[in-house]
C-alpha cells in the first residue's frame, strides 16, 4: 500500500480558488526589452535586469572565455576544491566598489542573507527587521534562533522604541532591505544608522535592488546617503544590476573570516560556475563605469509613472526603478495582467504571500536597454487596458 498524496490536489485547488496559484511560463529568448514568451513576442516589464548587462558582449565574452579555461563546473565547495582564483578578483571589485574592506560571495542572495544573520545574531540576541523586508532575511532570522520583533515599515521612532526595551539582549541586529523589493521605496538608513548607534545595534542592509542603481558608479544604498565606513554590513546580489548570479556579503576582514568558517550557505555548497564569476566580474566593471545606464533607466522609470499616473492608474511612491501598480485582490491582478499580456506587455502579477494581503499588484520594472519602440508599447498596452479595469 502507498502514501495517498490527494491532500496535494486539495492544496492546489484551495490556491487556485483564492487567485494564488502561480504557474511557470516559458522564455525562449535572451532577456532583453523584447521576450519570447510561450512562443510570442511581448514588452518585457517584469526583469531584474535593470542595466541589460545579461546580455552585452562584454559580459558574455568574459563567460566565453572562464568556460574555455576553466570549465563548466566548480567541482566542490569553496573550502575544499571551488575556489576559483576568479572569486579573488571577484570579492575584490565589490570591496571596492562598496568601499568595505573585504567581500565573500554566496551562491545566491537567499543564501547570503540565511547565512550571515545567524553568524551576527543568535540565542540571547535580538533581531529587529522591517515588516516589508525580503523573506530570506525572514527566514535567516528564523534560523538565527534569536529573538524577533518586527518594527512598522520605514517607521524609525517605533525602532527606536524597540531599541529601548531591547537592552537585556547580548546583541541588537538592525535588519532592513535598502531598497523594497515590492515597493520601489528607500529605507531611511541616516536615521535607522543614528538610531543603532544610540542603542549600540548593528545594522545589515539588503542591498539587492540598490546595487548598480543607486549611489556613486551604482555602488548602493550605503553610498546613496554618504555612509560609506559607518560600518554597515551590506548584503547584495549579482543577479539583478549585475545580471549574473550569486549573492555577497561586504564588510570588515573579520566579519569575512567568521563568515568563511561559520556561515553554513558557504560551507556547504559548490562553488558558483567560472562562467558565473567572470561575467558578473566584467559585468561590475561595466556598472560602475556607465553612469548613462543609470540615467536611462530613471529616465525609463520616470517616463513610465507619469504616463500610467495619467492614464488613471493607481502606483505606490516608489523612488526607484521599481513601479508598484496596486490591484487590491489578486484576481483582479492575474486579470491585468493577462489583459496586458493579450496586448503584447508581460507584468508580471503579485500577490501573497509576497506582498500582504489586500495589496496584490503589477511589479512594474523597466530596463535602461529598453527601446523608445518598447517604451512606447507598453504604454499603448496599458492605455487600452485600462477601460476595461477601472
Amino acid at each position: 500500500m502507498t502514501y495517498n498524496y490527494d491532500w496535494l490536489d486539495t492544496e492546489c485547488a484551495t490556491l487556485e480558488q483564492a487567485g494564488l496559484l502561480r504557474h511557470l511560463r516559458t522564455v525562449r529568448s535572451a532577456p532583453t526589452g523584447t521576450i519570447n514568451l510561450d512562443g510570442r513576442d511581448v514588452v518585457l516589464l517584469g526583469s531584474n535586469n535593470y542595466l541589460g548587462l545579461s546580455t552585452h558582449p562584454k559580459v558574455i565574452a568574459a563567460a566565453v572565455e572562464a568556460t574555455r579555461s576553466f570549465g563548466t563546473g566548480a567541482s566542490g565547495s569553496r573550502l575544499i576544491s571551488g575556489n576559483s582564483e576568479l572569486y579573488t578578483a571577484l570579492e575584490t571589485n565589490l570591496a571596492e566598489a562598496k568601499e568595505t574592506e573585504a567581500a565573500l560571495v554566496f551562491s545566491s542572495g537567499y543564501a547570503a542573507n540565511t547565512s550571515v544573520i545567524p553568524v551576527l545574531a543568535g540565542e540571547g540576541d535580538v533581531i529587529l527587521s522591517d515588516a516589508l523586508n525580503h523573506a530570506s532575511i525572514i527566514d535567516g532570522c528564523r534560523l538565527s534562533r534569536a529573538t524577533k520583533q518586527v518594527y512598522r515599515h520605514c517607521d524609525v521612532e517605533h525602532l527606536s522604541a524597540l531599541l529601548s526595551e531591547s537592552a537585556a539582549f547580548r546583541r541588537r541586529l538592525i535588519v532592513t532591505d535598502g531598497v523594497f523589493s515590492m515597493d520601489g521605496d528607500i529605507a531611511p538608513l541616516p536615521d535607522i544608522c543614528e538610531v543603532a548607534a544610540q542603542h549600540d545595534a548593528m545594522v545589515l542592509v539588503d542591498d539587492a535592488h540598490g546595487f548598480g542603481v543607486l549611489g556613486k558608479d551604482g555602488s548602493g544604498t550605503v553610498a546613496h546617503f554618504g555612509l560609506e565606513g559607518r560600518g554597515i554590513v551590506q548584503m547584495g546580489t549579482l543577479s539583478k544590476a549585475v545580471g549574473a548570479l550569486g549573492g555577497y556579503i561586504a564588510g570588515s576582514h573579520a566579519l569575512i573570516e567568521l563568515l568563511v568558517n561559520r556561515a553554513r550557505g558557504f560551507i556547504f555548497t559548490t562553488g558558483l560556475p567560472p562562467a558565473t564569476l567572470a561575467a558578473a566580474n566584467a559585468a561590475l566593471d561595466l556598472m560602475r563605469s556607465a553612469p548613462e545606464l543609470r540615467q536611462r533607466l530613471f529616465s525609463h522609470a520616470k517616463r513610465l509613472k507619469t504616463a500610467l499616473i495619467d492614464l488613471g492608474y493607481t502606483l505606490l511612491p516608489s523612488e526607484t526603478q521599481i513601479l508598484p501598480v496596486v490591484l487590491g485582490n489578486p484576481q483582479r491582478a492575474t486579470s491585468v495582467a493577462e489583459a496586458l499580456l493579450a496586448e503584447g506587455v508581460f507584468a508580471p502579477a503579485i500577490r501573497p504571500p509576497a506582498v500582504p494581503t489586500g495589496t496584490s499588484r503589477l511589479r512594474l520594472t523597466v530596463m535602461a536597454t529598453h527601446t523608445e519602440a518598447e517604451m512606447q508599447q507598453a504604454i499603448a498596452g496599458f492605455a487600452a487596458v485600462f477601460p476595461k479595469f477601472r
